[in-house]
């Protein structure tokens, strides 16, 4: 595929409600919009950075930094053949992994409609439809949290993930947990803990957990088998695996024995693919992360979500969780039985909404 044209949409979309984690309260959502043109087809990706570097250091100014200066003359022009091709191009520009997620995105939609195939077809998927949970951001007290959960479950959501910090976690958990004994639960702590808050922790492994989400630094993997050796629940990592290698050393460390798998952090779709496989070969399950996605970003996550070792629910909510209106035409339902659809038309399956897309834009970049 000869890349001819890059453009860059940073956007800013109101969120149906305010998300709060470990690190910051989000009210809109910022990412960049990336659309690739090739040989008379559109690619469309999705840069998941945020405007503040809470969850790691990239955001969207550094990303469009990076995706402008750096990504766009190394493929600009040139005939790139795949997403491991694409790969080999980038692999000088150290980290920026969010970036370069984005455009990567964008050529597996290229791919999917060149071959006429969809991504799950493309990723050999195995699910019509996966099983989903919601993420609930950290509330102001425990009563409000469980009025929460509440909505969401009544609204059908079958597996409830909530947001964890010092001072909240161990109360907010038990009420949720008191309030709905049978649901799958787990809890994110986005790494706002460390080894000496596992006595005031131990309580969350009375209460049958899925699992306790990156209780430790972002950048952590041996604490983590220390923390994992002193809990039965399973600990699951996220900000810490950044690379099929990094997964790699938290297997062979029994740092943890599920991994949420986001391709934006991982660097590529084609990463996340990697450590499906190798979590796979280990027998170890893993799940789908979600970023507050626009459709693009979200029609990509089901696809990959497809695959067979995708065993937990993820965090690939539907359309109306975060936004009232979407970029793509096509909205993503929740199913009665807590499943959303894949989908199944060539790329990444949906259409962008190009008057919705300007009316979000803050700045738009051609290269």
């Amino acid at each position: 595929m000869k890349i001819e044209s890059l453009t860059f949409h940073h956007i800013s979309m109101p969120l149906v409600a305010a998300f709060e984690t470990s690190f910051g309260r989000e009210t809109v959502r910022e990412c960049i919009i990336i659309e690739i043109r090739s040989e008379g087809l559109i690619g469309w990706g999705e840069c998941v950075a945020s405007y503040n570097p809470g969850y790691n250091y990239e955001t969207t100014g550094t990303a469009m930094h990076i995706l402008k200066e750096f990504i766009s003359p190394l493929i600009l022009g040139k005939d790139i053949k795949d997403a491991l091709d694409f790969q080999k191009h980038v692999e000088g520009i150290r980290g920026h992994h969010l970036a370069k997620a984005g455009v990567e995105m964008a050529l597996w939609d290229l791919i999917g409609k060149r071959e006429g195939k969809s991504l799950k077809q493309l990723f050999g998927g195995v699910r019509e439809k996966v099983e989903v949970g919601v993420s609930v951001g950290i509330q102001e007290s425990p009563q409000k949290m469980v009025e929460t959960v509440t909505d969401f479950v009544n609204s059908g959501y079958a597996r409830v993930k909530i947001k964890i910090k010092p001072g909240k976690a161990v109360a907010e958990s038990q009420a949720v947990r008191n309030a709905f004994p049978n649901i799958r639960l787990q809890v994110d702590a986005n790494s706002a803990f460390t080894m000496d808050d596992i006595d005031h922790l131990k309580p969350l492994d009375d209460l049958n957990l899925l699992l306790i989400e990156q209780p430790l630094f972002e950048d952590d993997i041996w604490d983590h088998h220390k923390f994992q050796a002193k809990f039965k629940t399973p600990v699951c990592l996220d900000e810490s695996i950044v690379s099929p290698r990094h997964a790699r050393y938290a297997i062979e460390m029994n740092a943890c024995k599920i991994i949420n798998i986001k391709a934006g952090r991982l660097g590529g779709l084609s990463q996340g693919i990697q450590v499906h496989d190798l979590a796979q070969q280990n027998n170890m399950p893993v799940w789908c992360g979600g970023m507050l996605e626009t459709g693009i970003g979200r029609a990509s996550n089901l696809a990959l979500s497809s695959m067979s070792n995708f065993i937990l629910p993820g965090d690939v909510s539907a359309s109306d969780r975060y936004y009232t209106r979407d970029i793509t035409h096509e909205r993503f339902v929740l199913n009665a039985d807590s499943t959303i659809d894949v989908p199944n038309k060539p790329g990444l399956g949906v259409t962008v909404d190009e008057e919705a897309l300007a009316s979000y834009t803050l700045a738009k970049v051609v290269v």
